[in-house]
């Protein structure tokens, strides 16, 4: 089976399902992936592909909430397919699954557009963990990549929205020139960096935009 479309229509996040798309040219990984996903009551598998031109097509046609790619894939780099998946699919949360433990690729994939690098040596329940992260809290999942001995879900880290808050905020803008360039209110933008301040164990607005620069999870502010 080198493609699969579920027939029934399901329904999205926020309702009864999470839609996921399952990508890997590993026939017998990949289904056996789908069989232990089908476990969970929240979760449907509502396609599968073999190629990344594949996913691209069946994305359109499904409209999963979150794709989990392995990234080697054929005809086409990871980071194209991440790419295409969006353009097809706007609102997709993709997270790259690997044998490599390669902080350097994690940080690639996530720049790309991916929610996150995630080993396929973690449990099942690791792995839902971080699905529902990306998929229900908008959340990026950070390497380390998690070992099999490893206990507890993996760290989530800031969102993409959080992100680009702080990068406006290590530029000096105000709370209101903030919310005008990403067209948000001033109050949303307190909310962003208060859950910011929380995750980074920050102080300040400044703590939080050098803590996460060493982090590498911003662009480092320039003085």
């Amino acid at each position: 089976m080198s493609a699969t479309l579920a027939e029934a229509p399901g329904v999205h996040v926020g309702t009864d399902w999470l839609r996921l798309m399952l990508v890997d040219d590993h026939t017998l990984f990949r289904e056996g992936l789908a069989e232990l996903l089908g476990i969970e009551a929240d979760v449907r598998v509502v396609a599968q592909a073999a190629d990344s031109e594949t996913a691209v097509r069946l994305a359109a046609a499904a409209r999963p909430d979150a794709v989990l790619l392995d990234v080697e894939m054929p005809f086409a780099p990871v980071q194209e397919t991440i790419a295409r998946l969006h353009d097809v699919c706007p609102t997709v949360r993709v997270l790259i699954l690997t044998m490599h433990d390669d902080p350097l690729l994690a940080t690639q994939v996530i720049e790309a557009g991916a929610h996150g690098l995630l080993a396929k040596s973690i449990t099942r329940q690791q792995l839902m963990h971080a699905v529902r992260a990306v998929a229900y809290r908008d959340e990026l999942v950070p390497p380390p990549l998690r070992r099999p001995g490893d206990s507890g879900p993996p760290p989530t880290v800031l969102s993409p929205r959080e992100r680009q808050v702080l990068e406006l905020a290590g530029q000096a803008l105000s709370n209101a020139q903030i919310g005008a360039r990403l067209f948000i209110t001033e109050g949303t933008v307190k909310r962003h960096l208060t859950n910011i301040y929380a995750k980074l164990g920050a102080v300040s607005r400044l703590d939080a935009v050098n803590k996460a620069a060493a982090l590498r999870w911003i662009r480092p502010r320039v003085p």
